[in-house]
C-alpha cells in the first residue's frame, strides 16, 4: 500500500497479517488501557487491537487526511466504536495546546504504566518532521502526567489527611466578587527581585496575588498582598505561610487572607485568618463542600501553586494579569527570590566545610535535574493557548509569557485606588472543630451510592492506592484507620 507519494506504508500482498505481526512483536501487556496510535496510516493495527485488547481505548493521531480516505474504511474496522476508538488528525502546524488538551480529554488520569504509544515506523519515512513533533508532543504529555502521578503517590495520602484537618480550620471563609481591576500574580523566582520597584510603585492600584513561596520576598520590599494563595501539601510548604502569618500584619488591614487549597499544609496559627476556599473539582471534594454548605472556588490541581495562582486571578478579575517571578529556571545557582522562607535553613548549617555556596549549588543542581520546572514551563505554554490574551510578564524571566510594555506601568500613583473590601466579603460560614468528622461521614456514605461509587474509587484509589485497584470496602477501611490515626 502506497501514499500519494509512492512510500510504501503496508504490505503489497497481505498488510492485515503484517499489522498481525507487529503487534505480536511488542508483547503488549494485558493491562495496557490506552493505546495512542502515531500515524498509523490506514489503520490496520487498529483492529488486531481491539481483537486483542476489547476493553481498551484507542487513540489514532494522524497526520494528515490521507490515511483516512472513504475506500479504506473497511480495511479498518467494521462499525467502529466511538468511545473506544477516537480518531484525530494533527496538521503540522497544529500547535502543541490542540494535542495535549486532546489528550487529556480521552485520557483519564491513570499510571502510565497503562498507556502505551504505538508507532507506525513506516510513515516516518514519509512525514519526517511532522511526526517526529506529533510523537514528541504526545512523550511531553506522559511525562507530564507521569510526574502529576508520582506526585500524587508521595504526597496522596498527606494530601487527603490535609483535607479532613483543614476541614476544622475551615471558618471564616470569604465570597468573592469579580472585579475588573489589573492583577499582580507573584511567584518566587529570581526574576521577582527586578520587578520589585514596578509592583511597589502600582501594589495601591492593582490587585496583588502571591504565591506562598513569595511572601517573604514581598513583605521585605513593603509590599503587602492581598490575597496569599497555598497549595502545597507537603510539611515544607509550612515555612511559608507561617512566617506570612507571624509578619503580614497592619494596623489597618490585620492578617491576609489566604485562598487555601484544603489538601494543603496549614499551619495553626492560619486558624483564625480569613480563606478563599480552593475546591481542586474532584466528586470527592465537591460532594464533602457542598454536604458542608462551606463555599469555594474551583480550581484544578495543577502541581504548581504558581498555576493556581494565575487561574485564581482570572477568575477575581477581567483585567489584565501581569507575572512576576515565574520563571521555572534557576539564576546561575540562585532559585529563588530572596529572601526566602529557606534561607535560615541554608545559613544556620553553614560552616567551614559546608559553606552556602556549596549548599545552594547543590539544590539548585537537584531542582534542574528533577526536571519539573520544565514540566510546570511546558504546561504554562500549552495554556497561553487557551487562556485570553490578557497575560503578560513584568520583568524578563523566560520566553514564555510576553513581556509588557513598562509604559503601561508609569502612570504610578494616578488611576482609581483599589479597594479590597469591594471584592471579598465574609461569607457567614464560620466552621466548627466537628466538620472534620462530619466530612468522613460524608465521604463514607456517598462512597456506597451507585451514582458515585465508580468515580469515587478511582479518584481516592490515584490518592491512596496509586497503581492498585482498591475494593470499595478497602477504601472504606483505609479512610477509617487514616483519620483515626
Amino acid at each position: 500500500m502506497l501514499n500519494k507519494s509512492g512510500i510504501q506504508l503496508h504490505s503489497r500482498y497481505n498488510p492485515q497479517a503484517e499489522a498481525l505481526r507487529y503487534i505480536d512483536s511488542l508483547k503488549l501487556n494485558n493491562e495496557i488501557k490506552y493505546f495512542i496510535l502515531i500515524e498509523p496510516g490506514l489503520g490496520y493495527i487498529i483492529p488486531v487491537l481491539r481483537e486483542k485488547f476489547t476493553e481498551s481505548k484507542i487513540i489514532v493521531l494522524h497526520i494528515d487526511d490521507f490515511s483516512m480516505p472513504e475506500e479504506a474504511e473497511a480495511n479498518r474496522f467494521e462499525e467502529p466504536d466511538k468511545k473506544q476508538i477516537i480518531c484525530r488528525t494533527f496538521p503540522p502546524e497544529a500547535n502543541e495546546a490542540e494535542i495535549q488538551i486532546f489528550l487529556e480529554e480521552h485520557i483519564q488520569e491513570t499510571n502510565t504504566d497503562f498507556i502505551r504509544i504505538i508507532e507506525w515506523r513506516p510513515s516516518l519515512n514519509y512525514y519526517k518532521d511532522a511526526y517526529i513533533r506529533l510523537f514528541s508532543r504526545t512523550v511531553e504529555f506522559l511525562k507530564r502526567t507521569d510526574a502529576g502521578l508520582r506526585t500524587a503517590s508521595v504526597f496522596g495520602r498527606r494530601w487527603f489527611r490535609n483535607f479532613f484537618r483543614n476541614l476544622t480550620y475551615a471558618g471564616n471563609t470569604l465570597l468573592y466578587r469579580q472585579s475588573d481591576l489589573p492583577v499582580i500574580v507573584t511567584g518566587s523566582g529570581p526574576s521577582l527581585e527586578k520587578a520589585m520597584p514596578i509592583i511597589h510603585k502600582v501594589q495601591s492600584r492593582y490587585l496583588i496575588i502571591a504565591a506562598s513561596s513569595s511572601v517573604q520576598a514581598l513583605l521585605y520590599n513593603n509590599i503587602t498582598p492581598d490575597i496569599i494563595t497555598a497549595t502545597d501539601g507537603s510539611p515544607w510548604a509550612l515555612w511559608h505561610l507561617t512566617y506570612a502569618v507571624r509578619r503580614a500584619y497592619s494596623a489597618s488591614s490585620g492578617a491576609i487572607p489566604v485562598a487555601l487549597n484544603l489538601c494543603a499544609a496549614l499551619p495553626s496559627q492560619c486558624e483564625n485568618s480569613q480563606k478563599l476556599i480552593i475546591n481542586d473539582g474532584s466528586l470527592w471534594q465537591s460532594l464533602i463542600l457542598k454536604e458542608l454548605e462551606i463555599p469555594s472556588v474551583i480550581i484544578p490541581q495543577r502541581g504548581t501553586v504558581s498555576a493556581t495562582a494565575a487561574e485564581l486571578a482570572m477568575i477575581l478579575s477581567t483585567g489584565n494579569i501581569f507575572l512576576a517571578g515565574m520563571d521555572f529556571s534557576n539564576n546561575d545557582i540562585r532559585t529563588h527570590a530572596r529572601p526566602y522562607s529557606f534561607d535560615s535553613l541554608f545559613f544556620g548549617r553553614a560552616n567551614r566545610l559546608f559553606p552556602v555556596y556549596n549548599e545552594l549549588f547543590t539544590r539548585s543542581s537537584l531542582i534542574l535535574s528533577g526536571g519539573s520546572m520544565g514540566i510546570y514551563a511546558a504546561w504554562f505554554k500549552k495554556q497561553l493557548y487557551s487562556w485570553p490574551k490578557r497575560i503578560y510578564a513584568i520583568a524578563e524571566s523566560n520566553n514564555i509569557f510576553e513581556k509588557a510594555d513598562e509604559s503601561v506601568f508609569s502612570e504610578g500613583g494616578r488611576g482609581q485606588k483599589k479597594n479590597i473590601d469591594l471584592l471579598f466579603r465574609a461569607s457567614g460560614y464560620r466552621g466548627a472543630l466537628k466538620d472534620g468528622s462530619r466530612g468522613r461521614k460524608v465521604l463514607l456514605h456517598v462512597l456506597k451510592k451507585p451514582e458515585y461509587s465508580q468515580i469515587l474509587a478511582q479518584e481516592l484509589n490515584s490518592m491512596l492506592f496509586p497503581g492498585k485497584k482498591a475494593a470499595v470496602n478497602e477504601l472504606e477501611e483505609a479512610i477509617n484507620r487514616m483519620l483515626n490515626d
